[in-house]
């Protein structure tokens, strides 16, 4: 793989993946998500803030733009190993935006559009068991640890990637991890907040 190839992926992915759509649709209503609820730019975060409707919309808006980093390099004829990197480059983007001063969200709703588009059969997988732990403890941040970790070893499975791949959907998972840092700290200390 050339590695200029490489850079220009992930410089366009980044970018793509920094729209901060949370932050954007918060401030067309008048409010700065960053200041309420956990401070996230993300869909539950949002959904907490500004109701349910607008949860779903920046879901589905940060999710899209991880499934079209993955469609772009795709349509323009990259192999696997691009199109995976594209994805994570875009989760990247969306957890350290240079729009909001290197910071962002989670990556997960991201990292759902990415996955969803580079092998449906792992992120259906893992969404069953998002749904599973969510349903059984209430709390989304666990749900989503969960699936993240659960990621690579099902994507090793079921589609047999390149070792190049498995490592880098292996880093986008530890990133959505990471990122979860302060939510890990309040579930050890029984402060976290139950979703419904």
């Amino acid at each position: 793989m050339e590695p200029l190839a490489l850079l220009i992926v992930f410089i366009l992915s980044f970018l793509l993946g920094s729209l901060p759509f949370g932050y954007l649709i918060g401030r067309l209503k008048g409010v700065d998500v960053r200041k309420y609820g956990s401070g996230n730019i993300g869909a539950t975060n949002v959904s907490r803030v500004l109701g349910k409707k607008y949860g779903l919309l920046v879901l589905f808006l940060d999710a899209l733009k991880g499934a079209a980093a993955v469609l772009i390099a795709r349509a323009a004829g990259l192999p696997t190993e691009y199109q995976v990197l594209a994805g994570i480059s875009a989760i990247a983007g969306h957890c350290f935006s240079p729009w909001l001063g290197f910071k962002g969200g989670k990556g997960v709703a991201t990292a759902l559009g990415a996955f969803l588009v580079i092998s449906p059969k792992t992120t259906l997988v893992a969404f069953l068991i998002f749904l599973a732990v969510l349903l059984t403890t209430r709390y989304v941040s666990l749900s989503s640890i969960t699936a993240a970790l659960s990621y690579p070893l099902l994507y090793k499975v079921f589609e047999k990637p390149s070792p190049f791949s498995f490592i880098v959907v292996s880093l986008g998972a530890l990133l959505i991890v990471a990122k979860h840092h302060s939510n890990i700290k309040r579930l050890l200390k029984g402060e976290e907040k139950k979703f419904f």
